[in-house]
């Protein structure tokens, strides 16, 4: 045949009415899919939200338009010519499945458009507007239309420059609307976290851009680009310690205020407070608990001794589908194997690296180097747990065995020495090894806190069985930052004198740490946490602190099928 057939148009595919148990979608939503699929479905249907300085500034520019005034009456009662100026107005529609809060409403009688604010000035592009803010203000005017309203129009006011852009609701706008709430729809119910956007001038002031780790995705996925420093923001909140016996926490205004016997004894700001941290018997009061819980500030509890007991958090992370992937990888034995082989290779690659970088011997330890590269061979082949086990028993025999040539001795002490001659523990019977264990509840304590933050289930784990109610993911999170943490932080403290013999009493064969210790350790211990190092893959400088959250996003990522691998932090 000499004639060209006719080509077939692409026919709209509509998401079915909603129905059942399905949240209405919000309008803000929309507008999020439209800018990013993945940024939508990871604060639609993972539910993670973090503030950025535009969100905050977003939020103080709508501060007036939050506050509701007037009335929006019904539009078949609504009288020709009587105007209408109505804020913070909240309308849904069950047939469309969608819902908004309207900034403002103007108009006359039956005919209404919307009014959304927008932080900053009217970008000069052919429309007036991005397509997002179009859709959103779209989405708005679909539901006035289907409450009985006549609403052809909408308005985009930009508060910095005070412009308004009107936006027509032609046949363009509203499909391009329709698409967006489809696709929003459509991805959501598949529960496949869409790929990150490549190289995009999006990533860097998406408030998410730390969550969803776009660059480093990309990176792990193919290994051709090192990421831009997207992700690593310095937090300079801080954990808040209190240990004194008997001491009270109360909130009087934006101020956590300390008191011993009714004293004033120190104050910190909440704003600067990432967690709250009670060591002993501690009375926190009941509004001050409330407070922190709304701000999402989890206070962790632990015995006078260190023993962590647990954390007390808000409703705790809306991520159920993160959770669901960890205890459907938890039973898979394979799986499981697979990823306790790379914390253990991990943990003895990073032992290696403590010992070489801090031998005080005259000899170099080439053969105790090799012994432990070996180890790291076996436990990549280890063909089950026992096996494994075994592998890790020795490292870390080896390990301790020499651990003595990394500390500076104090031969001259007269209550105790800094002599180490193997690891114990339940109870320490000398003061390394009760600086050791020290270190140990501190560090599961901190990684239990940045998994519940981030979404997992921080007593299910993959190496360590979930028994007596241990935080067996945080142990295995944790297994390749003892050396680079805590054993470090030993190290620096006996080392540069900030710990001293005498900073410990004895009692009933056991060693613990006296107050003034204690302190002194835990400020010890933070500053390594807060120390900055650069990341071997991603070749970006970020503190251990923020490794550590990195590490656990990276780990969802991975059982979310985003990653092929997850990929266990290894120090050079």
């Amino acid at each position: 045949m000499s004639e060209q057939s006719p080509t077939q148009t692409e026919l709209p595919l509509p998401f079915p009415e909603l129905s059942g148990d399905l949240p209405l979608l919000p309008a803000r939503m929309v507008n999020e899919y439209e800018y990013c699929p993945r940024l939508a479905y990871l604060e639609w249907v993972q539910g993670e939200w973090a503030d950025s300085g535009d969100t905050v500034e977003g939020r103080y520019r709508h501060r007036r338009v939050d506050k509701p005034s007037g009335a929006l009456p019904d539009p078949d009662e609504a009288e020709e010519g009587e105007r209408i100026h109505a804020r913070s107005i909240t309308l849904s529609s069950n047939r469309l499945g969608l819902i908004a809060k309207m900034d403002l409403i103007e108009g006359e009688g039956s005919t209404v458009h919307p009014v959304d604010y927008k932080r900053g000035k009217r970008p000069h592009v052919p429309k007036g507007a991005y397509d997002p803010e179009r859709i959103q203000l779209c989405v708005q005017g679909m539901i006035l239309e289907e409450h009985g309203y006549a609403c052809t129009e909408g308005v985009l006011y930009f508060s910095e420059s005070r412009e308004r852009v009107k936006v027509e609701f032609d046949d363009e706008l509203r499909a391009k609307t329709c698409a967006a709430i489809d696709g929003l729809r459509f991805i959501a119910a598949g529960g496949q976290l869409p790929p990150p956007l490549e190289d995009s001038p999006k990533c860097p002031r998406c408030s998410l851009v730390g969550i969803c780790l776009p660059d480093e995705v990309n990176f792990l996925k193919r290994e051709q680009e090192s990421p831009r420093p997207l992700a690593v923001a310095r937090d300079e909140a801080l954990p808040l310690y209190v240990q004194a016996t008997s001491a009270k926490v109360a909130k009087k205004g934006e101020v956590l205020e300390i008191s011993i016997e009714d004293r004033p004894a120190a104050s910190a700001r909440i704003a600067e407070v990432s967690q709250v941290v009670m060591m002993g018997n501690i009375y926190l009061t009941t509004p001050t608990l409330h407070e922190l819980m709304r701000r999402e500030i989890p206070v962790s509890w632990h015995s006078y001794g260190g023993w962590f007991l647990g954390h007390t958090v808000g409703v705790g992370h809306k991520n159920v589908e993160l959770r669901t992937a960890q205890y459907r990888a938890s039973f898979d034995e394979r799986l499981c194997l697979r990823l306790a082989r790379g914390f253990v290779r991990a943990k003895i690659l990073n032992c290696r690296t403590l010992l070489r970088r801090n031998w005080r011997g005259e000899d170099k330890p080439e053969r105790l180097m090799e012994e432990l590269r070996r180890d790291t061979d076996d436990t990549d082949r280890a063909p089950d747990f026992p096996v494994l086990l075994g592998t890790e028993g020795i490292a870390a025999q080896r390990y301790f065995g020499h651990f003595a040539q990394i500390i500076k001795g104090d031969k001259d002490s007269e209550t105790f020495s800094f002599d180490f001659t193997r690891r114990n523990r339940r109870p320490p019977t000398d003061p390394v090894n009760a600086l050791l264990s020290y270190a140990y509840a501190l560090l599961v304590r901190t990684w239990t806190v940045t998994l519940t933050a981030v979404g997992f289930d921080a007593y299910r784990g993959f190496y360590h069985q979930p028994r007596y109610g241990r935080p067996a993911l945080a142990l295995d999170m944790m297994e390749p930052f003892r050396p680079l943490v805590a054993d470090s932080t030993v190290i620096q403290a006996i080392n540069n004198g900030e710990i001293r013999p005498t900073d410990f009493i004895s009692a009933a064969g056991s060693v613990a740490l006296a107050d003034d210790g204690r302190k002194r350790f835990i400020g010890t211990f933070e500053r390594r946490l807060s120390q900055e190092i650069t990341h071997p893959l991603f070749s970006y400088k970020v503190s251990y602190r923020r490794l550590f959250e990195i590490q656990a996003r990276l780990l969802g990522r991975f059982l979310l099928n985003d990653i092929p691998d997850y990929p266990n932090f290894t120090t050079r």
